[in-house]
């Protein structure tokens, strides 16, 4: 997938943390999260205010208030974030609007290489 074209409504955007947001694991083997090369631009240019983000996590609760930190200090913006996640596939499903608009896009990046297509907003759509 090249690109990526959105509506000019508001967009709910779901991010899973290890491996996509920040460095998979780094939290326990580094003892300290890294954020991938090229998250905060993409945050910056395509996650609008009135956008809702939510944040996906097999992480314990334990590590909640640490990565919930590590998140805003690196300037990352979250609605929400649920942990305690299984490790298996994440399934989203959702409908399609009368007007033809499909209401959800899923990206599967390589691991620890946040190479997101590029995100453009369709006014016509």
């Amino acid at each position: 997938m090249d690109k990526i074209v959105l509506s000019p409504l508001g967009h709910t955007w779901i991010f899973d943390i290890d491996g996509t947001l920040v460095k998979h694991n780094g939290y326990k083997i580094d003892g300290h999260d890294t954020l991938l090369p090229g998250v905060k631009d993409f945050f910056d240019k395509n996650v609008r205010v009135e956008d809702f983000v939510l944040l996906l996590t097999s992480r314990e609760s334990k590590y909640l208030k640490s990565t919930k930190k590590f998140l805003k200090d690196n300037g990352i913006r979250f609605d929400s974030i649920v942990n305690g996640l299984p490790f298996g596939e994440r399934i989203l499903i959702n409908d399609k609007k009368p007007s033809g608009l499909e209401t959800c896009v899923a990206v599967n990046l390589c691991r620890d290489n946040f190479a997101m297509p590029m995100i453009s907003i369709d006014e016509e759509k």
